[in-house]
């Protein structure tokens, strides 16, 4: 597959031109990336508004994700979030309603304060963690039915940051029943498309979605897609580059776009080889981990997940144990440790996470930080959230936040899940949330 983007950038960087354009280091090495660090000079192509390379590159993408079109973000997926929630509720009228699954990324609570939008919670019938909301079909459908009105969409996370994947199929065939759109938020998936059955949201029958492909990808940090189906309403793809130019830099970074084109010539040379074998090497460390002890969820086939919320030991002492070792994980806390794998980690490296699972004693009591929460209060909403994050606010301790009303969001990144999302009054319960998940500072409404 051809890389339009990559190949011109390499050939104007030969041409040493005198750079009277941005950016301002010239080409100059302090870096050593800054000669293919360009901008939109004549003949680079316009991103939101794309008729030549970015174009071209974009299709590639295109057609390998087998979409009505796939978008370039060079600011993440956070970027495609705003831009899909604007694209979905651009005929709704005042305040429209979106219907979504309690785990959402801060990206969506900033999103629905720049949009206005009202947000009807789904919450998980039992809580296990902060990041985790099982939505299945027959909760969704009994939701909509208790609903005063219809929403403009429904908005789930699938993968979730622990590796749980929805139903999605299920959930989009009781949303299209109902003529709602459905969005998800699946930055950590880019890679299931490619698995040797497509697992991505897409191909599962959402209306739009989202992937970090930064984040599964060989993609710089930044680079991300917003998909748009087939199938989906034929105005989400005429209103959506003028939704992304929305919330978008005007400066989109070219080293980002020349790693999202390169990626199309990746993903064409062999890559679904690469991650099958890789997914076959993780399910037998599975098995093996398994016969010592450890409970690994069965998730997603490229991130394994430690849950230590069972055993003696606690997340956060495996995961020095694992530090020690010289191994940098995803993320940690009390209840688990997340690693996430690419064909890009060689043999070496999945033996050398192998050798230090196994050599850690499974047995070493460590509960001191363990005394998790086992449910989560459902917050009484006192503000819009758009009202909240604009309101005036001050920084308190979270000890004394008690019945205060939220501002903006405090979390932790990663994971980035609200405990409290703004406009919710803060409980007791949330208080001890807030101290299980280390959060000390949280911002209120004066």
């Amino acid at each position: 597959m051809k890389t339009p983007i990559v190949d011109f950038v390499r050939e104007y960087a030969q041409k040493n031109s005198v750079r009277l354009h941005m950016p301002g280091h010239k080409g100059t090495k302090y870096l050593g990336v800054e000669p293919i660090d360009i901008t939109e000079i004549d003949g680079a192509d316009v991103l939101y508004s794309p008729s030549g390379i970015i174009l071209e590159s974009e299709n590639n993408a295109t057609q390998l994700f087998g979409t009505a079109h796939t978008y370039y973000s060079t600011e993440g997926s956070s970027l495609c979030i705003k831009a899909m929630l604007a694209i979905a509720v651009a005929n709704g009228g005042d305040k429209p309603l979106i219907l979504a699954a309690r785990n959402s990324h801060k990206a969506f609570i900033y999103a629905a304060a720049l949009l206005d939008l009202d947000v009807e919670w789904i919450y998980p019938d039992e809580f296990s963690h902060l990041c985790e909301c099982i939505v299945t079909p027959e909760k969704l459908k009994k939701t909509l039915s208790g609903l005063d009105r219809k929403p403009a969409a429904v908005y789930v996370t699938s993968p979730d940051y622990l590796g749980n994947i929805l139903d999605i199929k299920g959930l989009a065939d009781v949303c299209h029943a109902h003529k709602i759109p459905i969005l998800v938020d699946n930055a950590h998936g880019a890679y299931l498309n490619f698995l040797e059955e497509s697992s991505h949201p897409i191909s599962l029958g959402a209306d739009m979605c989202c992937d970090s492909a930064h984040k599964t990808l060989p993609v710089l940090t930044g680079g991300a897609y917003l998909h748009i189906s087939k199938s989906a309403d034929e105005s989400f793809c005429n209103i959506a580059r003028e939704k992304l130019s929305l919330f978008a830099s005007t400066s989109p970074s070219y080293l980002i776009l020349q790693s999202l084109d390169m990626c199309n010539s990746y993903l064409c040379d062999g890559y679904r080889e690469k991650l099958s074998c890789l997914c076959d090497r993780l399910s037998g460390m599975c098995e093996r981990l398994a016969d010592k002890g450890y409970l690994i969820s069965a998730r997603e086939p490229a991130k394994i997940l430690v849950d230590a919320s069972k055993s003696d030991f606690s997340g956060n002492c495996l995961a020095k144990h694992l530090h020690s070792q010289g191994i940098e994980f995803e993320f940690s806390d009390s209840d688990c440790v997340v690693m996430m794998f690419t064909p890009d980690n060689c043999d070496a490296d999945i033996a050398r996470v192998e050798r230090a699972l196994l050599n850690f004693d499974i047995t070493s009591a460590d509960e001191s930080d363990r005394i998790a929460p086992e449910f989560i209060a459902i917050p009484h909403r006192s503000m819009s959230i758009r009202e909240a994050i604009f309101a005036p606010s001050e920084k308190i301790s979270v000890e004394n936040a008690t019945g205060r009303i939220c501002a903006a969001p405090t979390v932790s990144c990663p994971p980035a899940v609200p405990i409290v999302v703004s406009g919710e009054i803060i409980s007791e319960e949330h208080i001890r949330l807030f101290e299980y998940y280390g959060i000390e500072k949280i911002s209120v409404v004066k």
